[in-house]
């Protein structure tokens, strides 16, 4: 069964809580219910098991010689703590999105958001928002896409000029 996938459209409660559809919960009911609430520099906010994101903060196996050499680790060590907490999904399936990370992503209370899938968790994003991060993945994949096609027929063009030779 494919974890994490699909979105939702969902309410945000006036308190700033979102409820999370059965689907969702099933995925996270597989890892436990304790999560980590990230804010992502493009707008939203990711809900990981607790598990994976301990994952993604301790791979660097040298981690404190790193801090130690470099300011754009550190810097990026800082976002991370500063803008991550742990939390527990309710009994009822919501999950709390703190006064802080709402205003960083745009969500408001008792608004609409979207509830995206990606695989190792969900990402909460403000409804417009996500419409805006779609059409430019979308766009995106299609430059990268006819990029790759004329790549491969310039590749072609230049097989056929060396077969004549």
């Amino acid at each position: 069964m494919l974890a994490f996938c699909g979105t939702d459209k969902c309410q945000m409660d006036a308190n700033g809580r979102v409820k999370l559809s059965p689907r969702v919960l099933e995925d996270f009911a597989r890892s436990g219910s304790d999560v980590v609430l990230h804010c992502l520099p493009e707008g939203a906010v990711a809900v990981y098991p607790e598990k994976v994101f301990e994952a993604m903060r301790h791979a660097e196996s040298n981690a404190a010689e790193r801090a130690g050499k470099s300011m754009v680790y550190r810097r990026e060590q800082r976002r991370f703590g500063a803008w991550s907490c742990s939390q527990r999904i309710s009994a009822q399936g919501r999950v709390t999105i703190p006064p802080e990370y709402r205003e960083f992503a745009g969500l408001a209370a008792a608004g609409s958001v979207v509830v995206a899938g990606v695989e190792i968790g969900v990402e909460i994003w403000d409804a417009a928002r996500w419409q805006e991060e779609q059409r430019k993945l979308m766009e995106h994949a299609r430059e990268k896409g006819e990029q790759e096609m004329n790549d491969d027929l310039q590749g072609h063009i230049s097989d056929r000029e060396e077969d004549r030779k």
